[in-house]
């Protein structure tokens, strides 16, 4: 079996897998709302930290990742969970604490889950975080993806879009894993909140279109490939359930044509019926295979939705770094994606047992 992608050997790198983004301290009410809670359970989360977590903690496979933190009782909080997570977090930067986070901080995230007709909401809290300020010059990407082997980066349009600083960042990463033959995944996670105040739509289309010219597998929704990219295909609309998969050939072959360094797109599809309740798929596209579809599971049943895009994709991932074709590929990322949004947090407590049952058919009986 060829493999999608060419990847370096394996005993040439110390990491299979590397995320450069933020890690925020994630606050969750539980059943509650936000405005009306008394106690918060915490945890971490960040949509570039979440695949690799995935990676290390689901899959088994050596990971770390690349943010910064301040150095006080919370940067060192969540750098507890980084490692309880199984990732390495020896390529933290740790930034100084002014005392009271006037000049730099540590990203708060509050999210509620949501119930029936009630969505889930985020309540994010990252101005002048430490991650935002990180400068390109501060990682020694050279040495990280040359001298101590990377096999794959994965970051995304979250991070590049914290600031002018990120999105430079991003791109000197992007740049020294290409030179040192690493594959790069994108996540575009288009969010208008993070980019309104640096130049709104019309600076992401800019910065996301430079950083594709790097990237081997881009990961996006439709709208995703709209608003970041520019791309808008008739036809291709919010009800994904509905919509035949020859609507996304039209999308890729386009996104495919403007980038012939992308070897790889892929997209979730998600029609939501409720919070609890939604149409889960997904689709990917290789120049190798062509359009591939993912079992499309109807009426899943949702207990926390967040982090299932990320899930998508560490499973996704995970089947590429493995060697798996892409149809294996796209059907271990929508099974851990599934899986992941029945329990709460944004990363998976799933087993690679259970992703690889799901993925082969299984389903919900008692394992005794």
């Amino acid at each position: 079996m060829m493999s999608v992608l060419d990847l370096r050997p394996s005993a040439e790198c110390r990491y299979e897998a590397v995320g450069l983004g933020e890690v925020m301290l994630r606050l969750d009410p539980g059943d509650l709302r936000i405005r009306s809670a008394r106690s918060f359970a915490a945890w971490e989360g960040g949509g570039e930290y979440n695949v690799v977590r995935g990676l290390s903690r689901v899959f088994g496979l050596p990971t770390t990742v690349v943010t910064a933190l301040v150095d006080d009782e919370v940067g060192h909080l969540i750098e507890g969970f980084i490692l309880a997570g199984g990732v390495d977090a020896r390529w933290i930067s740790w930034a100084a604490s002014d005392g009271v986070g006037r000049a730099v901080r540590n990203g708060l995230n509050f999210t509620e889950r949501g119930f029936g007709v009630r969505g889930a909401k985020g309540v994010s809290d990252r101005g002048h975080t430490a991650i935002a300020q990180l400068r390109p010059e501060e990682i020694d990407f050279d040495r990280l993806f040359g001298e101590v082997g990377v096999r794959w980066l994965h970051t995304g349009g979250i991070y590049a879009a914290l600031s002018e600083q990120s999105a430079a960042t991003c791109l000197a990463a992007l740049q020294a894993a290409k030179r040192h033959g690493t594959v790069v995944s994108y996540d575009l996670n288009y969010r208008p909140s993070l980019w309104q105040a640096i130049g709104g739509q019309a600076r992401a289309r800019e910065v996301n279109r430079e950083l594709a010219s790097y990237v081997d597998v881009m990961i996006g929704n439709e709208e995703d490939f709209t608003a970041a990219l520019g791309f808008d295909v008739e036809g291709v609309d919010a009800d994904l359930s509905d919509l035949p998969v020859d609507g996304f050939a039209a999308m890729i072959d386009q996104v495919a044509a403007a980038y012939p360094n992308l070897q790889v797109i892929a997209t979730t599809l998600r029609t939501v019926r409720s919070a609890s309740l939604n149409d889960w798929g997904a689709v990917a596209w290789s120049r190798q295979a062509g359009l591939v579809q993912a079992t499309h599971r109807r009426e899943l049943e949702i207990f926390d939705r967040v982090g299932g895009g990320d899930s998508f994709a560490s499973g996704l991932v995970y089947g590429l770094l493995t060697g798996a074709d892409l149809q294996r590929s796209v059907d271990l990322g929508a099974a851990h994606g599934a899986l992941a949004m029945t329990t709460p947090g944004d990363t998976s407590m799933v087993t690679a047992a259970e992703v690889l049952k799901l993925a082969d058919g299984g389903n919900a009986r008692v394992d005794r």
